[in-house]
């Protein structure tokens, strides 16, 4: 069946491999992307849209996609961001990665996280809402993380990673009771990708386990599939590449 997409945070590892499997379908009729610089695919289907997500600009961006309201089916939110920098002595300034103990939070790294991972998909989030607003089902998933559930949090640490991700779900959560009332046929999901082989990922995955470090096309592929399955219930859901449930 026909449909159209839209891909926020189109230049990450996983939105590529996103955008290049929706290219593939033939069902795909569009792929509108927004990214900072401009997505390098040549399909006619992907329209690129510009933007540096402050706030003016995801609402010019909008305002460009309300010429296609009520005509797309699926949106993926992949804006997010773990560390910054490397582990490099030599460039300490440059280094903002997870904390491991409470000395080693501060207002930046906080900041920077929320603003990221909780801030600025919550502002197409609520944005988007009379753009996606029509009969016929949508789904939309913001790129969440297992690590961000609240119940599960067995390990401690992280504390900026955690808490943006947790913010988001009950951005998500909150979002999911006022889109029912307004939008009902819209599906919001919390989507946990699993640990994929990005540059997000890379400082970390000397302790993950080779079946649990999946790529960027497994993941994109699962991400489409757990759309797929999706049913509007005026609920949002917290689901794993796997489409299984997450604790809250």
């Amino acid at each position: 069946m026909p449909f159209n997409a839209l891909i926020i945070g189109a230049s990450s590892t996983i939105a590529q491999a996103i955008i290049t499997h929706l290219v593939k379908d033939p069902d795909c009729q569009r792929v509108f992307t927004v990214s900072r610089t401009a997505v390098n695919f040549s399909a006619n289907k992907v329209i690129s849209l510009l933007s540096d997500y402050s706030e003016a600009s995801i609402d010019s961006v909008c305002q460009s996609l309300h010429a296609y309201a009520g005509t797309i089916d699926k949106v993926l939110i992949c804006n997010g961001v773990l560390h910054q920098g490397t582990e490099d002595s030599s460039h300490a300034h440059l280094v903002q990665m997870p904390e491991k103990k409470l000395e080693d939070i501060t207002i930046k790294q906080l900041a920077d996280c929320y603003l990221s991972n909780s801030i600025i998909p919550m502002l197409w989030i609520s944005r988007l809402l009379p753009i996606l607003k029509r009969e016929e089902a949508v789904k939309v998933a913001a790129f969440s993380a297992r690590i961000g559930s609240i119940s599960d949090n067995k390990a401690g640490g992280w504390y900026s990673y955690r808490a943006s991700k947790a913010a988001l779900n009950m951005l998500i959560q909150n979002s999911a009771i006022e889109y029912a009332r307004r939008a009902p046929n819209v599906k919001l999901i919390a989507f946990h990708p699993g640990t994929t082989d990005t540059p997000l990922s890379k400082p970390f995955q000397r302790n993950v386990a080779k079946n649990k470090l999946f790529t960027a096309e497994f993941v994109a592929e699962k991400a489409l599939s757990v759309l797929d399955q999706a049913t509007p219930d005026q609920q949002a859901s917290f689901l794993d590449w796997d489409n299984q449930p997450i604790e809250w």
